[in-house]
């Protein structure tokens, strides 16, 4: 087994592998998420291009060059187009798990110093297409599930909150916003980890084991999914914030955001696999202890 995983990590070890693998193998692993996000954005390209987007530079009205680049990054298209692009959208849920469960197996053979091919692990991850296409879906509807009853509640204690008492509401709503989000949060770090137990046949759909493998570890793990969140996002906003400027909302401008989109969810990807590995090898060492703690020699 690879020396790098055979240990517990600590938060800035579990990065520093993280951002070591992606650097060293980012060919394989790029071009692993480009074969299944590639074409579909390739698709909305020319469905922007066939509705009428232009490819270079999309400018909108205004009587100065800043106010007109800022009115064409503002224009979405027309209905065509977005209606378009959100078929695409929708298609994708479908495929790109695929190319994620397709990384996560990458990394495990990685960890036990196995050689892989592209083609080898993509196999892999359509061998379990179903599990993880319906775990995934299982997952999302938790997250509407969590989503929707907290806005629901506090938006009603709000509303009452503010007719009766303005500010003593406003400030309990945004307490009550701060609890729900700290616990969907930690709710989701704990039932998060289900892909990984899904892709590696342990179990489906894998909640129960996510939970097991997170106890004690719930309040890292989702600080470092946070760290995650940060740099996609920065890295998502400069660059649309700087070619926005100059391109608006071109087909280019697009393309460039989907490139960046496939960078960063090798990011996320690897990180994803680091984390869960490393919950696997403590709780498996766990295992081991109890094992040797209950074991008995007879005489």
């Amino acid at each position: 087994m690879n020396t790098k995983f055979n240990r517990p990590k600590g938060f800035g070890e579990i990065l520093d592998l993280t951002f070591s693998l992606s650097k060293n193998r980012f060919k394989d692993f790029f071009t692993i998420l480009l074969i299944f996000m590639g074409p579909f954005y390739a698709l909305e390209a020319l469905i922007r291009l066939g509705t009428g987007t232009s490819f270079f530079r999309q400018v909108g009205a205004g009587d100065t060059w800043f106010e007109s680049m800022i009115t064409g990054l503002e224009d979405t298209g027309n209905i065509a187009s977005e209606v378009g692009v959100g078929f695409v959208g929708f298609l994708s849920i479908f495929i790109f798990p695929i190319g994620s469960a397709a990384i996560l197996l990458a990394v495990n053979h990685l960890r036990k110093n196995e050689d892989f091919t592209i083609g080898s692990v993509i196999r892999q991850a359509f061998s379990r297409y179903w599990p993880i296409i319906g775990s995934s879906i299982l997952f999302s509807l938790i997250i509407i599930g969590l989503v929707i009853v907290p806005i629901f509640v506090i938006t009603i204690a709000g509303v009452i909150g503010a007719i009766a008492m303005p500010i003593a509401g406003i400030i309990f709503a945004i307490i009550l916003f701060l609890g729900f989000a700290v616990g969907i949060g930690y709710l989701l770090t704990r039932w998060s980890f289900y892909f990984g137990s899904v892709v590696l046949q342990e179990e489906s759909p894998g909640f129960s084991r996510s939970w097991t493998l997170t106890r004690g570890r719930a309040w890292a793990m989702m600080g470092l999914y946070i760290i995650f969140f940060l740099i996609i996002s920065c890295i998502s906003l400069a660059l649309e914030f700087t070619f926005g400027l100059a391109l608006g909302n071109s087909v280019l401008l697009s393309i460039i955001i989907n490139l960046a989109t496939i960078f960063t969810t090798l990011i996320f990807s690897v990180g994803f696999a680091v984390m869960y590995f490393d919950l696997k090898i403590r709780h498996d060492a766990d295992d081991l202890k109890d094992m040797i703690d209950n074991y008995n020699p007879t005489s």
